[in-house]
């Protein structure tokens, strides 16, 4: 008996390799498989290459319709930033002498505050889009400033270029290293609303806002809870970071000595929810993580950043065995980096160095790697119902790859299993393997004209 016609309209149909992770397996291969993209940019179908017949009576489109993938090509679900300072692009690659408070007063804020310029706001936050959309960079947790309107503006530079992205003005009242570089409480609380209030009204349909406190040293207990209770009340995001250096650690026990821990401040100001992802977490205790596993709160892990400023080493595997959401973030300019697989080769070779360091450490896997780069960033952001892998009913957020790119970094000498494929791009690739980038079906990447 043949199948019902289906009433949705089919906007591509692929037809290759798809490789994917999902709840239970951290690299599914689909060989042969045909995906359908309806217009909505939902995936409407994936079936095998063999029923191409079928699919297209029951889809209504016509086999020439189909887009073939090549030898050495595969398509891979976007990859998922959690952690990125977009208004830090400028000096990425530079200014990483020093360690991380001192960093902060040397270099962040002094070139944060010059946010204030919307034309120099609007030529970095444009590159620091393009740039990781071209390295498949499909959502962002963007931190901006405490810049309103140049926040609002890297919202609407997100949305025009189709990228997926939480953006956040930051909040912080205190700041005595540069003094010019912070808001008073009233301030931070009135024009986070109103961030909040016309973000929400440009009703963009992939960019939404996060409540952004800096972190526990640069915001008055006072502030914290008011943006806990905006959190709520707007059922908002939330991002931050926590235990990135002992320095920082020692700080909050001295700012804020009714706590129990560095954990404990964000928990008793409301701003530990299951749509809060804190950056680093490198010296987070036990019972710490059992407020994250708790809470649902979620780590985003930026090895980059933890190496370049010495921060410390976040322990990947017991963070995960101790069953807390974990994604990986860049965290421009701590981490010099843009691209997430610059993350994915850090968060390997940290946890290849924890294995020397104890031979008892069970060192992670090229794919629970990649699941983390993708599924797990989605579950760290609370957006697995939406991206993160090729579902039918999911948004089709996805990067096509091939590694025999002209001119690329890769050279392949024979045909290829996908497994290797995969793991040459993770170990070997960039941008220039990167043939197309799609959010939500939309193909975003070749830029357009």
């Amino acid at each position: 008996m043949s199948s019902s016609r289906s009433t949705m309209v089919i906007a591509h149909v692929f037809r290759g390799t798809f490789v994917h992770s999902t709840q239970s397996s951290a690299l599914d291969v689909l060989d042969d498989t045909l995906l359908g993209v309806d217009t909505l940019g939902k995936i409407a179908f994936i079936g095998r290459g063999t029923d191409v017949d079928r699919l297209c009576e029951k889809y209504g489109f016509h086999v020439r319709d189909v887009t073939q993938l090549r030898q050495h090509e595969f398509f891979m679900p976007g990859m998922v930033d959690t952690h990125i300072h977009a208004s830090q692009y400028s000096y990425a690659g530079t200014a990483l002498d020093l360690p991380l408070l001192q960093w902060l007063n040397t270099y962040t804020f002094p070139v944060e505050a010059r946010y204030k310029d919307l034309e120099f706001a609007r030529k970095v936050y444009t590159q620091v889009v393009r740039r990781t959309l071209r390295n498949g960079t499909t959502t962002a947790s963007y931190f901006a400033t405490i810049h309103t309107d140049a926040s609002l503006l890297l919202g609407q530079i997100a949305n025009e270029f189709g990228q997926r992205a939480l953006v956040g003005k930051v909040c912080m009242d205190r700041n005595d290293a540069v003094k010019h570089y912070k808001e008073t409480p009233e301030e931070s609380l009135d024009e986070t609303n109103r961030f909040i209030r016309e973000l929400l009204e440009n009703k963009y349909p992939l960019v939404m806002p996060v409540v952004t406190p800096r972190f526990a040293p640069s915001c008055s207990p006072a502030l914290l809870s008011h943006l806990g209770e905006i959190a709520q009340n707007n059922h908002l995001h939330i991002q931050s970071h926590i235990s990135e250096t002992k320095e920082e650690v020692q700080m909050v026990k001295e700012l804020f000595p009714d706590s129990e821990s560095y954990t404990d401040v964000y928990l008793k100001h409301n701003l530990l929810t299951d749509k809060t992802v804190m950056a680093h977490g490198c010296h987070l205790s036990d019972e710490e993580l059992k407020l994250f596993r708790e809470t649902g709160a979620s780590i985003a892990h930026c090895p980059n950043s933890n190496i370049s400023l010495c921060s410390g080493f976040l322990d990947v595997r017991n963070v995960l065995n101790r069953k807390v959401k974990l994604g990986l973030g860049t965290d421009v300019a701590g981490g010099y980096s843009p691209s997430m697989l610059d993350a994915v080769r850090k968060t390997l070779d940290t946890s290849k160095a924890l294995t020397i360091k104890d031979s008892e450490h069970q060192t992670l896997s090229f794919q629970e790697v990649f699941r983390l780069a993708t599924l797990g960033g989605s579950q760290a952001l609370s957006m697995d119902e939406h991206t993160g892998n090729f579902e039918v009913g999911k948004d089709f957020d996805a990067l096509r790859v091939n590694l025999a790119a002209e001119e690329g970094p890769v050279d392949i000498f024979q045909r290829e299993e996908p497994l290797v494929l995969l793991e040459k791009f993770l170990n070997l690739g960039d941008d220039r393997n990167i043939a197309e980038v799609y959010v939500a079906g939309r193909r975003v990447v070749p830029f357009p004209g």
